[in-house]
């Protein structure tokens, strides 16, 4: 299996227990009765998502030479992955078992997002500059492919036929990337980090490079808090004009993620040929037109094809913005602590879209749901400038992104 089928299986699998417990397991424990405030405690484990760049630099440091450096944190993770599914298969009646269950997806999650951060720095390690586009395509597209299977494929499966055959197919899915990983020869590092201590240094000094201060705390909050914003309109907008919980579902869960994964490996493909500023900008005005189209819907008019339509331009859009943004964090990114800069940088991003969410809905309440997503669109339109401007200055192959810091020098041995 080549470098992007080995990442396609990573990011797929590690997403598709994910989708489980936001989606499917959160649907499961509802229509057993579950209140609202307890289901809001399982969400609140997605929280460990922002801050794995705290131990991401334990992965940069240690590692086997012998199994390779990466590779041996992949297959004692992608283990424990199916491991932590496997645990789940006695709790037939989850809402009767909720401590348990909400303590081992709490492990499920910790894995995932551990297993991201190796995959991350092993992406950054085997992807050329011009590859990074389609290899983070991947990811992104990846993340929606695991949620459809995770949040609906093994829904139905447990509609129809129980508990134990929808955990056993996803423990069984998530093992097909424990194979990939089993099969898969990671190249020999040179660059290690001697010392832990120096391995925590990245946390900072990955923000030294040119540049990287400008594109970080200036066009991904830009981008992100203003798709954020609009994004986060969308499902009470819904139930305000009306629909259906099980339509929302359908439409949010499923329906949206088949645009949004042909968005992002068409993305990925884009920025290998008209670059990341090209692709941001197509991104950008798509953003801004899907938007517009959300229009009818802020204002409480939902026809069903028109704002199905709507729904998934943006969320497509939403999509081709965030494999740009992930494709130049990988830019930023450095061999020799790729796990701990790839980390930090989209863990920044994530912290900006819970903020957007918080800060969208809160605006939408004091003034209404159009002026916010006016004001998304705005945000959003600035980012895209401020970005396109970056690039021109800093291209990922340019002389001035190719000074390495003195901080920098001190991460390799």
């Amino acid at each position: 299996m080549g470098r992007l089928g080995t990442l396609t299986a990573l990011y797929v699998t590690q997403y598709l227990g994910i989708g489980f417990i936001t989606v499917g397991l959160t649907a499961i424990l509802r229509d057993g009765g579950t209140s609202l405030d307890t289901l809001a405690l399982l969400q609140v484990v997605g929280l460990i998502w922002p801050i794995k760049f705290l131990w991401a630099p334990v992965l940069d440091r240690y590692g086997s030479r012998h199994r390779g450096h990466y590779r041996s944190w992949l297959l004692v993770l992608q283990s424990a992955l199916v491991l932590a599914l496997l645990a789940l298969l006695p709790f037939s009646r989850p809402a009767d078992q909720l401590g348990p269950v909400i303590a081992i997806c709490a492990a499920f999650v910790f894995f995932s997002a551990t297993q991201d951060i190796a995959a991350d720095a092993v992406a950054v390690r085997l992807l050329a500059a011009s590859d990074r586009g389609a290899g983070n395509g991947i990811q992104v597209a990846a993340s929606y492919l695991g949620n459809l299977l995770g949040g609906g494929a093994c829904v139905l499966v447990y509609d129809r036929f129980g508990w134990a055959p929808a955990v056993g197919l996803l423990a069984v899915l998530t093992a097909v990337g424990l194979l990939v990983v089993w099969r898969f020869r990671e190249p020999e590092r040179t660059d290690r980090v001697v010392r832990v201590g120096v391995a925590y240094r990245a946390l900072v000094s990955v923000f030294g490079q040119v540049g990287c201060r400008w594109w970080t705390f200036g066009v991904v909050p830009l981008v992100y808090v203003g798709a954020g914003m609009a994004y986060a309109l969308i499902t009470p907008a819904l139930v305000d004009a009306g629909w259906s919980l099980g339509r929302i579902g359908v439409v949010t869960g499923v329906v949206t993620s088949v645009p949004a994964i042909a968005a992002g490996l068409v993305a990925g493909l884009g920025i290998g040929r008209f670059g990341r500023a090209g692709v941001l900008v197509a991104g950008g005005v798509t953003l801004a037109l899907s938007t517009l189209a959300l229009l009818p819907l802020m204002n409480g008019r939902a026809p069903l094809g028109g704002t199905v339509a709507a729904i998934c331009f943006f969320l497509a859009a939403y999509t081709v913005a965030n494999v740009v943004l992930y494709t130049v964090n990988m830019d930023y990114s450095r061999p020799g602590s790729g796990g701990t800069d790839f980390t930090v940088l989209s863990s920044f991003g994530l912290v900006c879209s819970f903020v957007a969410a918080s800060l969208g809905l809160a605006a939408a309440e004091r003034f209404g749901y159009p002026a916010v997503a006016v004001a998304a669109l705005v945000l959003v339109t600035a980012g895209v400038v401020v970005g396109v401007t970056h690039q021109r200055r800093f291209p990922p192959s340019g002389p001035a992104r190719n000074k390495v810091t003195a901080t920098a020098d001190l991460l390799v041995g």
